[in-house]
């Protein structure tokens, strides 16, 4: 909102000064300092707000070293990330940009699917909370929704160098839908290109660095691509958003983990973002320019800003704990915004945490079942799942396992950035 007052206001009024909120790094850059106000201030007062309200965590005896002293803190502290997100957007962000719109709705979306969960536990005083199955078709339907506007929106384009007076297309699904336009790149020399609409991918580690969603569909005969290939993107961003929203609920286990191996991947996703939403960049890295791509870095700020804000009070001992509200809404966050920089392909990578803290809960049911079969009991892998359970029962303090996670993230984190060249 602020972006198109200042804009009016130089415009119509001259106003010096005003331009400054055309730079992407500056309303970037404010945004994660507003988000950090808004969540260590005002969550202070939530937090007072919901211990007053006895809006507290019920805390399941699981034998861990702890445990018993969280009974009562203070849950659905996830309010305050999804306010501290949405309110700098709104306010910074140029809300007509297609890539704004889908985060926004993906923020209230699953803020609200875990809002739910959240008030059955603790105001209907049912432990297990929404159903397992409504919150999946809630999920599912958030997939649906950024599978569509990724794949039909007209807007979701990516740019494509002219040479010898043809398109670089990767194939024939491609559909160039403007007219050539001229770029100077970081040299100086004058480049050609076209924007186009197209469903792809990128391959970390691959020189041919992209992958088109048409190419997986011609496994169905060249007269099917057109009918498959929006089937098969719809349902793998239906998979990622299930499976990241999912990893990140199953990771807020223990003080701060979830959240600051959010901010951490959000650090990784604003690089992408910024990259490939700047053509200058994109030219000299050699990687895929998506216009309009660079708007969402006053998201992702506004984002890692929350996450650190509440990092502040959810750190150990923690002071408010941020629930299914919180929890769902960062990993849907984490899921579109990896599909909207097309770096879905590289989600092991990027969100590792999360991967193993699913797949550890995974090989524990699966094995249980396979040995209870085989042997009429069963049997574990883990002393407990997820992972950090794990270590809890081998005597590890929570605030050791969540700091030595967070280095893992990080590594991780720096091993996807090095793949901008590393192919």
């Amino acid at each position: 909102m602020l972006y198109y007052l200042f804009t009016y206001l130089r415009q119509h009024f001259g106003m010096s000064g005003a331009g400054i909120f055309y730079y992407i790094t500056f309303r970037a850059a404010i945004s994660i300092i507003l988000s950090l106000v808004i969540s260590m201030v005002y969550g202070k007062r939530l937090i007072a707000y919901l211990l007053k309200k006895q809006v507290g965590e019920t805390i399941r005896d699981l034998g861990l070293a702890g445990e018993q002293q969280k009974r009562g803190t203070p849950t659905m502290g996830g309010l305050i990330i999804i306010a501290a997100i949405l309110i700098p957007t709104l306010l910074f962000a140029r809300l007509e940009n297609v890539y704004i719109i889908l985060m926004i709705v993906s923020t209230i979306w699953l803020g609200i699917i875990g809002f739910i969960d959240d008030y059955i536990k603790v105001f209907k005083k049912n432990k297990e909370g929404l159903a397992g199955k409504f919150k999946v078709m809630g999920q599912i339907g958030l997939g649906i929704i950024v599978g569509l506007t990724m794949y039909y929106n007209q807007n979701v384009l990516t740019s494509r160098e002219v040479i010898n007076g043809h398109p670089v297309v990767y194939n024939k699904a491609e559909q160039v839908v403007s007219k050539p336009y001229i770029r100077k790149d970081e040299i100086g020399n004058t480049r050609e290109y076209v924007r186009v609409r197209t469903a792809t991918t990128t391959i970390p580690f691959v020189k041919t660095h992209e992958l088109s969603y048409s190419a997986i569909a011609s496994f169905f005969g060249a007269k099917s691509i057109k009918f498959v290939t929006p089937i098969i993107y719809i349902l793998f961003v239906i998979f990622i958003i299930v499976a990241v929203s999912n990893g990140a609920n199953i990771t807020d286990g223990v003080d701060g983990l979830a959240t600051g191996t959010s901010a951490i991947i959000g650090v990784c996703l604003g690089i992408f973002a910024y990259l490939s939403g700047n053509y200058i960049f994109a030219e000299y890295l050699g990687i895929m320019h998506i216009p309009n791509l660079g708007e969402l870095s006053i998201f992702i700020g506004a984002f890692i800003g929350a996450c650190v804000g509440f990092l502040w009070y959810n750190s150990y001992p923690a002071q408010v704990f941020m629930g299914d509200t919180g929890s769902l809404a960062l990993g849907g966050i984490i899921a579109s915004l990896a599909i909207i920089v097309r770096k879905e392909l590289m989600i092991p990578i990027i969100c590792g945490i999360f991967l193993v803290e699913n797949l550890s809960v995974m090989i524990q049911v699966a094995y249980f079942k396979r040995t209870k079969k085989k042997y009429g009991e069963g049997r574990r892998v883990f002393l407990m799942s997820p992972l950090h359970h794990h270590y809890q029962k081998l005597g590890y303090h929570e605030s050791k396992i969540v700091t030595r996670f967070w280095i893992i993230q990080i590594i991780l984190v720096i091993l996807s950035i090095v793949t901008l060249k590393m192919r």
